[in-house]
């Protein structure tokens, strides 16, 4: 095991280019069971999510080729092998494999999903969805068992705005019988690129980014070439890092208008931001006005980026207000920028930053991938070196951040755990 330190303080330059979108990738790679020939996907981030993916997709009878960052899929000898435990464990978008595996084959086997603990993120959504459209679904042993004679189109209106049941639902309708309606569908740009891929391979697809979502069942859906959209989150991560510790920093390969929420809030704040069409340039400023954000479904403020804005708020004069509204564990990493002397407190459902304050290194462990994100913005504002466990969080979601924050100035670098550190990192 790892842990990365970063020595802050100094001011970050020159120019990042950001990956392709983990939470389309993760979506995507399932879609490709869909089809009955060659799927090659362009421009995929390198991280541990799509290597597991990559590994699902193999176990039932898929064969995966990686060439760069191009993922060739050939999905014509898969079965509707069941995947009760193991890889489908790791990480929590596995549940998409429901979808699509239902949708190919009619059945399905997936083990309950594992991936970042952020409180209870139900599925009662993608059951209700599936039902409507004819599946039986059972829960036995810790593994969710999907049936269907045939699926047939249905009216689904989903009692909560959700990502994960709006993508899976379409997964598994785009080959049921006749006319799909999703209403109070999420409208995330990461919905829209895997309704493009899908439309590519033949599916019959209207109102992907409208909270109503019109499918036509077709019989059969062919192979295609899909390039995946940058990775939002991402772009906002390192444009919370330009504004806290950047003097000029040119984000590249972004669609600016996916982050408009996040670039309002860092305009209220007195930052400097210059939009080209996929590229973002961020001036440092001194002196920064604290301000409040409210996490909402999308098109509001993304609750992924909640966390490394926390960071960058204990720069900011005055008192600032983090309200999340999505994920009620989103507040773990409040506990560690303590540690490096933020001064946050938390009541309910919001965090309470004071600020300007002058952060100092620390011992601390990321609980979760965007927490890690918040580690490492604070780490770079910080006076000393800041020693951060819990590299597996982060490298689920951040393409070679390491490599990416030295060539922008940061002094960074990974070192092996020694066994006490294992040991205490374990049962802390």
């Amino acid at each position: 095991m790892q842990k990365l330190l970063i020595e802050g303080g100094h001011l970050l330059n020159g120019k990042v280019r950001i990956s392709g979108a983990k939470n389309s990738a993760v979506a995507l790679l399932p879609a490709a069971i869909l089809a009955d020939s060659k799927v090659i996907i362009e421009g995929l981030p390198n991280i541990s999510d799509v290597d597991t993916l990559s590994g699902l997709l193999e176990e039932i009878g898929g064969k995966v080729e990686q060439r760069g960052k191009t993922l060739h899929i050939d999905p014509s000898g898969m079965t509707s092998m069941p995947l009760p435990n193991g890889r489908v464990k790791k990480l929590r978008a596995s549940y998409y494999f429901m979808g699509a595996m239902l949708g190919r084959f009619k059945k399905a086997v997936i083990g309950l999903p594992g991936g970042c603990y952020l409180g209870p993120r139900p599925i009662d959504q993608h059951i209700k969805g599936f039902e409507a459209l004819g599946a039986e679904v059972t829960n036995e042993q810790g593994a969710i068992y999907l049936r269907a004679d045939e699926l047939r189109g249905a009216r689904i209106y989903l009692d909560v705005v959700s990502v994960g049941a709006t993508i899976n639902i379409m997964l598994a309708a785009v080959k049921a019988k006749g006319k799909t309606i999703i209403e109070n569908a999420a409208r995330e740009p990461e919905i829209i690129d895997v309704a493009t891929l899908l439309t590519s391979m033949g599916a019959k697809i209207k109102g992907a980014g409208t909270d109503v979502i019109r499918i036509e069942g077709v019989d059969q859906l062919s192979g295609c070439m899909h390039t995946i959209i940058p990775d939002r989150i991402e772009a906002g991560t390192y444009t919370i890092l330009a504004a806290a510790q950047g003097e000029k920093m040119l984000i590249d390969n972004v669609i600016p208008q996916h982050l408009e929420p996040l670039l309002a809030k860092l305009r209220e704040m007195g930052i400097e931001i210059e939009e080209g069409e996929e590229q973002l340039l961020v001036h440092r400023r001194e002196d920064l006005k604290s301000v409040d954000i409210k996490t909402l479904v999308h098109p509001g403020f993304p609750t992924d980026l909640q966390q490394p804005f926390t960071s960058l708020l204990t720069r900011a004069n005055g008192t600032g207000v983090v309200t999340d509204t999505i994920y009620q564990a989103r507040f773990k990493h409040i506990d560690e920028l303590r540690r490096m002397n933020a001064q946050i407190k938390v009541e309910g459902s919001s965090a309470i930053v004071s600020g300007p304050v002058k952060l100092e290194g620390a011992k601390v462990k990321a609980t979760d991938l965007r927490a890690g994100a918040s580690l490492i913005v604070a780490a770079l504002m910080a006076e000393g070196i800041t020693e951060i466990t819990g590299l597996e969080h982060i490298d689920r979601g951040y393409e070679n951040i390491t490599q990416k924050l030295a060539e922008l100035g940061a002094k960074v670098w990974r070192e092996e755990m020694t066994p006490e550190e294992i040991e205490q990192f374990q049962n802390s």
